[in-house]
């Protein structure tokens, strides 16, 4: 790919990298970002979705970087994280607070973005002291919580038993995905993006999810098929906004409604018209913004947030 100027999707050296244990010996490759040692730098956390890498938060990574200090993960068999026979709900909330307790001074709150199944892992883990020790407040970006394959729009048919079987064998095969190539650009813009996605952003997208390895795609596409977090989304009771694109086929906006109403503490819902699945990539302006906003309140600003705070978050973030 040939990349643009200051390209904002452009991979970003880390301060420190860290190799975290999880609970199960699973070993995740962990990115320090921004103002490492600098306990005045409020923290920010980032968990990617399916398919993914640190890689995909290279724009937040870049801006927040400058007064942050971000903590960006790769999920099990992701990125550079080697692949571990358990993938389960579980096992991400797990990694969750690893990640947390290895990064994190006791007692320490952070800000925590997901973003797919990053959203799903940080819904799992809700209940756990861990996460509950250092969540300040949670961002979630195009997820669900349960019904992903029967509620999915990637097969352009009525809802029902055939698009869901279709859909499943679709987001559950096997095959690999090879190199990028125009055809495949075509297929994943439509897949996971918006239709009027710059072509620079669906390269950088492509390159991400073309370097997962197909039999972790596969497994976790099972964990995906069978998800079910609607009693864990009722225990974050962080406060948590929503961001949710119009024109998103994996995870639909049904779910974002869903979010609002089981969540304790929803901030709101912030719709982007004609974005797709993959909101950091497609806006990553407003991602950030949503994240420094929570920085804002419920960090940096803590003691001082008001209703007028939590309304605006719950508009843009």
């Amino acid at each position: 790919m040939s990349r643009l100027p200051h390209d904002p999707y452009a991979p970003v050296t880390p301060v420190r990298e860290l190799t975290v244990t999880s609970a199960d010996g699973a070993r995740l490759h962990v990115e320090l970002h921004g103002r490492v040692g600098d306990p005045a730098a409020p923290a920010v956390v980032l968990a990617h979705g399916w398919t993914c890498s640190t890689a995909f938060w290279a724009a937040q990574i870049r801006d927040l970087a400058v007064d942050h200090r971000v903590i960006a993960y790769d999920q099990r068999g992701h990125g550079r994280s080697p692949a571990h026979p358990r993938c389960s709900t579980d096992a991400l909330a797990d990694d969750l607070e690893a990640v947390l307790a290895a990064t994190l001074e006791p007692g320490e709150k952070a800000v925590i973005a997901g973003h797919s199944m990053g959203g799903m892992t940080v819904m799992a883990a809700a209940g756990r002291p861990g996460f509950r020790e250092h969540a300040a407040a949670v961002l979630l970006c195009s997820t669900g919580s349960s019904h992903l394959v029967a509620r999915s729009t990637v097969v352009p048919i009525r809802a029902g038993r055939l698009r869901t079987w279709l859909t499943g064998r679709i987001l559950g095969s096997r095959a690999p995905l090879g190199p990028v190539t125009p055809a495949s650009l075509r297929i994943l813009k439509y897949a996971t993006m918006g239709p009027y996605t710059a072509p620079h952003v669906v390269e950088a997208g492509a390159r991400i999810v073309h370097a997962c390895p197909r039999r972790v795609r596969h497994a976790w596409s099972r964990v995906l098929d069978q998800l079910d977090l609607d009693d864990e989304v009722r225990q974050l009771t962080v406060p948590t906004a929503v961001v949710q694109g119009t024109a998103d086929r994996l995870t639909p906006p049904v779910h974002a409604r869903f979010l609002k109403s089981a969540l304790p503490e929803c901030l709101g819902v912030s719709e982007l018209a004609g974005v797709g699945h993959m909101t950091p990539l497609e806006a990553p302006e407003h991602i950030t913004g949503g994240i420094r906003d929570l920085v804002a309140a419920y960090l940096r600003g803590a003691d001082h947030t008001t209703d007028d705070d939590a309304e605006r978050i719950g508009e843009g973030a």
